[in-house]
């Protein structure tokens, strides 16, 4: 499994960083007519010591420094716009590269110097006063905010050696299996009302994942979400729920998968304090990713809590979240804990200078093999946005 996840899955494991607000920079823009582009570049010093503990009581502890890309892949994105009557033409496109492929001595996991070029975006959007249809490849809406809403999206976090994180040739994996899971990619199209007094809503069908090599998937992946947005004098709150459901045949057997995520954030006096979290059947119970179903006797249940403070140039965050599998198939009920708790500092330097300090913990550990992990992470870097 650790070889799978990663080879294959944390290779595509993280979200868009056009989310972070980036300042695109405007290369085109006559007669309703706009291209721009954005971009993300990060880099981390990053030092771990990892206590692993297996069956017999036995401790393997080992340290591990790296420098590597953090949460969010270094990418650029190019954004296409024109206004065409009551209608508006939108167009994005993004490309996302690994930037650790140093080392050739990792046998089976070498990299070399394969950049992992990936495209998570690529999808046209038409809006009016209907609201808006998105048409081709984007990011899910299942615990779409709860990801987008992580205070350490900008920053590192948890690094399970468990996952193959420490040595991986890609992201970290922030809070994915420590409080949400990751909304892949996916081939869709999703209908979105425009604003109604602060509440938005979103539904789209999108294309089913695979149960088995041999599964049958008879109807579409559906998913929703719905965000309410106020202001009450010096005070911001959103509420938010998402929801995901799809079902697969294997052998003859119907397999339904399914989840909802929640969440809320309050922002007053340079204090923003989030609680979110989510549950699941049959989908996201490998690493935390939602594209990986199965049968839906596998549960999952995580929450993320965390609280920031701004002043002037400077963001200190303090962050604490779980994950809990639960796996009614296994001979005892197998249950595994993921858990995450992190301590970070950001300082814009500049417009598109962000420096980061942070420090994360992770634990886990799993019933079925009684192998825990025991794992801290110092990591300080830059990110520039453009």
């Amino acid at each position: 499994m650790k070889h799978i996840l990663t080879k294959s899955l944390i290779a595509t494991a993280i979200l868009a960083s056009s989310t972070a607000a980036n300042a695109a920079v405007e290369i085109y823009n006559n007669d309703g007519t706009t291209f721009s582009a954005d971009g993300l570049i990060n880099i981390f010093y990053v030092n771990s010591s990892i206590d692993a503990t297996d069956a017999a009581g036995d401790v393997t502890s080992r340290d591990q420094s790296r420098v590597k890309m953090g949460f969010l892949p270094n990418n650029i994105g190019f954004g296409y716009g024109k206004q065409l009557d009551d209608m508006k033409i939108e167009v994005r496109s993004s490309f996302w590269v690994s930037v650790n492929d140093t080392d050739l001595n990792r046998g089976a996991n070498a990299l070399g110097t394969n950049s992992l070029i990936d495209v998570r975006q690529f999808y046209a959007k038409l809006s009016g006063d209907w609201g808006s249809l998105t048409l081709g490849k984007d990011f899910g809406l299942f615990n779409r905010t709860n990801i987008l809403g992580d205070e350490l999206l900008l920053g590192y976090g948890q690094t399970s050696d468990t996952f193959g994180l420490v040595d991986g040739g890609n992201v970290s994996f922030g809070n994915i299996s420590t409080g949400y899971s990751y909304p892949f990619p996916k081939s869709q199209i999703t209908y979105r009302t425009n604003d109604m007094n602060g509440l938005s809503l979103a539904v789209g069908i999108m294309d089913p994942n695979k149960a088995a090599a041999g599964s049958s998937e008879d109807t579409p992946r559906i998913e929703f979400e719905a965000v309410y947005a106020a202001s009450m004098d010096s005070m911001d709150a959103k509420f938010w729920v998402n929801g995901v459901s799809q079902s697969s045949e294997v052998e003859g057997v119907d397999q339904d998968q399914s989840g909802l995520g929640y969440g809320v954030n309050v922002k007053f006096s340079g204090i923003s304090l989030t609680a979110s979290g989510y549950s699941s059947e049959g989908l996201g119970h490998v690493a935390g990713l939602d594209h990986v179903v199965g049968a839906e006797s596998n549960e999952s249940d995580g929450y993320l809590v965390q609280a920031s403070y701004t002043t002037g140039a400077n963001r200190f965050v303090i962050s604490s979240g779980e994950t809990e599998n639960l796996d009614k198939s296994a001979p005892a009920a197998g249950v595994t804990k993921h858990s995450n708790f992190a301590l970070g500092y950001f300082r814009t330097v500049r417009p598109g200078v962000i420096l980061v300090a942070e420090y994360n913990n992770t634990e886990s550990e799993n019933s079925v093999s009684t192998v825990a992990e025991d794992n801290g992470t110092f990591s300080i870097g830059t990110v520039v946005t453009f």
